[in-house]
């Protein structure tokens, strides 16, 4: 975190909406290919190829010694998997995480996949990661703290016997990668000081666990984390942008799920 939130000036908006439209495009573009039989390295290529030859750059790679171009999360791993030569198996849930540098300004975003026919707890899951990030979105304004991000999503998916993901959160995000505020997906006593304000443009990212909250972190590769007793993990994150109007969302697919979809 850079330490202070950033509130960029209306002509800088574009530059965010560039970015992430981009990021946006990329998501559709690897859709056909999230299926079984492909490893995560043929994906994380796919990713890479695409960005380099628009003229662009995976933020992921290299960052603070990330090796690839995105994270791919399969099934208990909660978040930054990183792609290798596993094979995606029909039944799975896979987790996309790509993020793009575009001119300098950048765009981030996830989605969980369903790859062929998953079992009715996988697809469950899924759809209320999914749900949870919308009623976040939904349930803020200009002016709105980060803890009512927290708040909404914890008391929906706790409700609902899911474990809400604490050690990794949303953030501010433009110029940088990530800066203030933090946006954590549970409510954390002082994030009620960290007002939405217009220019504030930020990621929600709500990590849902079938089981316990409680995570735990390969030690041989200092990335891939996994729950703690191995259960399913998804996760749906979007770049918003806080306007006067409201948020709007810049990361918004054609061809993905769209507000209100059922997987």
């Amino acid at each position: 975190m850079s330490g202070k939130q950033v509130i960029y000036k209306p002509f800088e908006w574009e530059r965010l909406r560039i970015a992430s439209q981009f990021n946006a495009q990329l998501m559709d573009h690897l859709r056909s290919f999230v299926k079984a039989g492909i490893s995560t390295e043929e994906i994380n290529q796919i990713v890479h190829d695409y960005t380099v030859s628009h003229g662009h750059t995976p933020a992921t790679l290299g960052y603070m010694g990330f090796p690839k171009s995105c994270c791919i999360s399969i099934n208990e791993v909660v978040c930054h998997g990183i792609p290798d030569e596993t094979v995606l198996n029909e039944g799975d849930i896979v987790n996309v995480d790509i993020t793009s540098i575009v001119d300098g300004w950048y765009g981030d975003q996830s989605e969980t996949f369903l790859i062929g026919h998953v079992s009715e707890e996988a697809r469950k899951l899924v759809q209320v990661t999914f749900d949870s990030l919308f009623l976040a979105i939904n349930a803020i304004r200009p002016g709105s703290s980060v803890i009512e991000i927290g708040e909404v999503i914890y008391n929906y998916a706790t409700e609902l016997g899911y474990g809400v993901v604490r050690q990794y959160q949303g953030h501010g995000i433009g110029r940088e990668f990530h800066t203030d505020p933090g946006i954590p997906h549970y409510p954390v006593s002082g994030s009620e000081r960290d007002l939405l304000m217009p220019g504030m443009c930020f990621t929600i990212e709500p990590m849902l666990n079938a089981g316990t909250w409680k995570t735990v972190e390969d030690r041989s590769d200092g990335w891939t984390v996994r729950t703690k007793d191995n259960k399913l993990s998804a996760q749906f994150e979007h770049t918003i942008l806080m306007t006067e109007e409201g948020p709007e969302i810049l990361t918004l697919t054609e061809k993905g799920p769209q507000p209100g979809h059922q997987f």
